[in-house]
């Protein structure tokens, strides 16, 4: 049924049903509702407007069983979920503060007044969100944004999704030149090959330009190795959020069998222990002597300093007018206005929530075409982590910044160049096609995000496209 018949048929039937349909969507029960502090300025909005079709546990309206209107209802309550669940933000998260994704969703669709979609006013009239009601979400976005999340961008940029980067709080140095020697030895690896900075080069933009690293035995893995750079800023670690923080996450490699191969901390620190400088080094630090618990927490130290501040963008929104040319700031502007500044928000220009990649088209059905595709496990994302169902072909949405640097793109490698990543999210992602001049100029823009580590610009192979 195309758009046009649908809302004939909404009409028609809200015609059929009188005014009581007219301002009767989907209902929690009572004792169900989570606390609306959160968005305490704007509850009323929320809770009548967005939460009937962005929360997990509410009724579908009677009309929904309607033979021709429940599939179509139906789906638009998944889609409405997978897009942005509020009753996660409000009950999975009911201790944190509102994220940055979840105001920069907000902005966009009132910003654009495509929340509620008319086909859902159309029989729902009460739900229409008045001047306002538009009005008062913006504010409550701002308002917000600056107390939360604000960090030191010129007061006209203040708002804008994206912060400067900064530090973060110093660490202490001993421990992390540890990190640093330990980030680089290979000993951690099962037969003495592979270190953190084999996939991981920080003069490569902190990746290998691989579409699939390559670990002890020259065994190749399943998946795109992301980025460590400002990887300290991301809510979870890996593309599935397997590991909670960097510690967790420095863990890992070394006992996966096919990338480090290592057998346990025994078999490593046993090696390890023959170092008699690096033990000194260890021992300095922690008195309780080696670990893996210590070992991780070293390494973590070290890649908490791996942030690459004052990129050109970083100046712009400090304050610097002449720091974009105008082809770049057109691209950030499109950046906007295509929904891309939705998921990629923050100081890391992403990090910060994990998305459907195939939110508005079918991502994997369409990729099957490609004769490089290699469907696998890799590809279930959080739900390769959580084992819900519901999060299935969701991954942890990537920071782009020094994204210039750090080709291959996605989950999956397949992306060489940032054209065809662009193309790629506003098909699958955004659900709208960007032409190729908008896509040459949000390009531009992705340019102005290669910031500087220790001083100087990071290091890599700049993509061409």
């Amino acid at each position: 049924m195309g758009k046009n018949t649908f809302c004939t048929a909404t009409l028609a039937l809200a015609a059929l049903l009188g005014s009581a349909a007219m301002n009767a969507p989907a209902v929690m029960a009572a004792q169900e509702k989570p606390s609306m502090e959160k968005f305490a300025a704007v509850s009323g909005i929320v809770g009548e407007k967005c939460m009937p079709c962005h929360s997990k546990g509410y009724d579908l309206p009677f009309y929904s069983k309607i033979p021709g209107i429940k599939d179509i209802i139906e789906k638009d309550y998944r889609d409405g979920l997978r897009a942005l669940d509020l009753k996660t933000e409000l009950v999975e998260r009911k201790d944190a503060p509102v994220s940055e994704v979840t105001l920069a969703k907000m902005e966009w669709v009132t910003e654009n007044k495509t929340m509620p979609p008319a086909k859902f006013t159309a029989v729902h009239w009460g739900s229409r969100m008045s001047d306002v009601d538009h009005k008062a979400v913006l504010d409550w976005v701002a308002t917000t944004r600056a107390k939360l999340y604000a960090t030191n961008a010129a007061p006209k940029r203040a708002n804008e999704p994206i912060q400067p980067i900064q530090p973060l709080p110093q660490e202490s140095p001993a421990k992390v030149a540890l990190g640093e020697k330990l980030y680089n030895d290979k000993r951690l690896s099962g037969d003495n090959t592979v270190a953190c900075v084999t996939c991981h080069q920080l003069d490569q933009g902190g990746i290998d330009n691989l579409r699939y690293s390559e670990g002890i035995k020259k065994q190749v893995g399943g998946i795109n190795a992301p980025t460590v750079f400002n990887a300290a800023f991301n809510v979870r670690q890996f593309w599935n959020g397997r590991a909670a923080d960097l510690q967790e996450q420095a863990g890992g490699p070394p006992f996966n069998p096919i990338e480090m191969g290592s057998k346990d901390w025994n078999e490593v620190i046993a090696k390890l222990k023959e170092d008699k400088e690096l033990t000194e080094a260890f021992t300095a630090v922690y008195a309780d002597g080696w670990s893996g618990k210590n070992i991780t927490d070293a390494i973590a130290a070290f890649e908490r300093t791996l942030v690459t501040p004052d990129s050109r963008f970083d100046l712009w929104l400090k304050g610097d007018d002449k720091a974009l040319t105008e082809q770049e700031l057109r691209g950030y502007n499109l950046f906007k206005a295509y929904r891309c500044a939705s998921c990629h928000t923050g100081k890391a220009v992403g990090g910060q929530s994990f998305e459907y990649v195939d939110l508005k088209g079918p991502y994997f059905a369409d990729r099957a075409k490609n004769p490089n595709d290699k469907p696998s496990d890799e590809d279930l994302g959080l739900m390769g982590f959580t084992k819900n169902p519901d999060d299935k072909h969701r991954f942890k949405v990537p920071t782009l910044r020094n994204v210039e640097l750090t080709a291959p793109y996605m989950h999956d490698g397949l992306a060489l160049t940032l054209d065809e990543t662009i193309d790629i999210m506003g098909k699958y992602l955004s659900g709208m096609n960007v032409p190729p001049k908008d896509r040459e100029d949000i390009t531009a823009f992705l340019r102005t995000l290669t910031g500087k580590y220790k001083g100087e610009p990071v290091k890599g192979s700049v993509v061409k496209k």
